[in-house]
């Protein structure tokens, strides 16, 4: 059997979902990724909305260090496209971490590389393709992006019980809201994970100290992060629209 040809593997692509976190913003009970949306739990969502893209042909799901057995069966009982694959691999005590590992998971013939945070269930399709074709063409990195509506603040440190002192005020036409997926070429995101050791946000601001390119496709309203209770309702309301117009 010959080897598979460098073409051919580029056009691999595989999702990795990081699920570990507890999700303390939304307070307690179960892990975020696993509080329902809609009656399905959000990390199900998530993948699915990884696997309506076609180019995405496998996913893998990061669970918590003592969680993995729970995860396989929540994806188990869950219906997902056939032609999509997914592994459920044990996590770490970071973010970092957890990404590394499921990297660690992924078959050799995967060039190319989506990190998806599990809290960003309603993700477009059409996002996930633009971010995966933007790798294709060439760039190391990809980040989905929203130019900003707020004025930003940059602000001093405060005494105690003393308001912050403003500082500077960015221009805001400048700077963005970066979303996931992130897309990556997978040599350059393990790469960064074998590098850079600073505990970042973000997969990209790794590659960023690699001192490679970063670049930015549109990202969307609707692939908001899924952090506090009124996120929940707004994200039931949007499957309600979809429900709606689209059958979803």
């Amino acid at each position: 059997m010959q080897p598979m040809s460098d073409v051919s593997r580029h056009h691999r692509t595989a999702a990795v979902i990081p699920a570990a976190g507890r999700g303390v913003r939304l307070g307690p009970g179960a892990p975020k990724a696993l509080r329902a949306l809609n009656g399905t739990p959000m990390l199900v969502h998530a993948v699915r909305a990884m696997a309506a893209s076609r180019a995405v042909s496998l996913v893998v799901v990061v669970a918590p260090p003592d969680g993995a057995p729970e995860v396989k069966r929540l994806l188990d009982a869950h219906s997902l496209p056939e032609r999509t694959d997914y592994l459920v691999v044990p996590g770490g005590d970071t973010r970092q971490e957890s990404v590394r590992l499921g990297l660690e998971a992924l078959p050799e013939d995967i060039g190319t590389v989506l990190v998806h945070d599990a809290a960003r269930p309603l993700v477009p399709v059409e996002t996930v393709d633009s971010v995966i074709e933007a790798v294709r063409d060439g760039a190391p990195a990809v980040v989905p992006a929203l130019p900003l509506a707020d004025t930003v603040k940059q602000v001093g440190p405060a005494g105690k019980d003393e308001p912050e002192p403003v500082v500077a005020t960015p221009d805001r036409a400048a700077l963005r809201a970066v979303q996931t997926p992130q897309g990556f070429d997978r040599d350059t995101l393990v790469r960064a994970h074998a590098t850079v050791t600073d505990n970042v946000t973000d997969d990209a601001s790794m590659v960023e100290q690699l001192s490679l390119p970063v670049v930015v496709v549109p990202g969307h309203e609707e692939a908001f992060k899924v952090t506090r209770p009124l996120d929940l309702v707004l994200a039931e309301a949007v499957l309600a629209r979809r429900r709606a117009t689209d059958g979803f």
